[in-house]
């Protein structure tokens, strides 16, 4: 379940990113027990997924450039009446 483990990582590093207390990309690394690579890779991939991450110097922690939200799973949603609809005529 390798994607399982990137996507607790991503929702680790993003709690981090928004307390804005990475720290930098050594020690980060560190703390999250993956290689700086490993970690360049992650910061990667969320940003192609479009998050706004970028470093701060002054405050030497990543963060995010505006508010943004990660969430990833399954979730129950109530259907529209035009889904329903479309669900029980191709059942039929």
């Amino acid at each position: 379940m390798k994607i399982v483990k990137q996507i607790e990582l991503i929702e680790r590093l993003d709690r981090l990113i928004h307390l804005q207390a990475t720290g930098a990309p050594d020690e980060l690394a560190y703390r999250l027990e993956i290689s700086k690579t490993k970690l360049y890779r992650i910061i990667h991939l969320m940003r192609a997924l479009n998050a706004p991450i970028e470093y701060d110097c002054a405050i030497q922690s990543f963060v995010y450039e505006e508010a943004v939200g990660f969430k990833f799973g399954f979730y129950v949603r109530s259907l529209e009446k035009e889904e329903t609809y479309v669900s029980v005529s191709a059942g039929l």
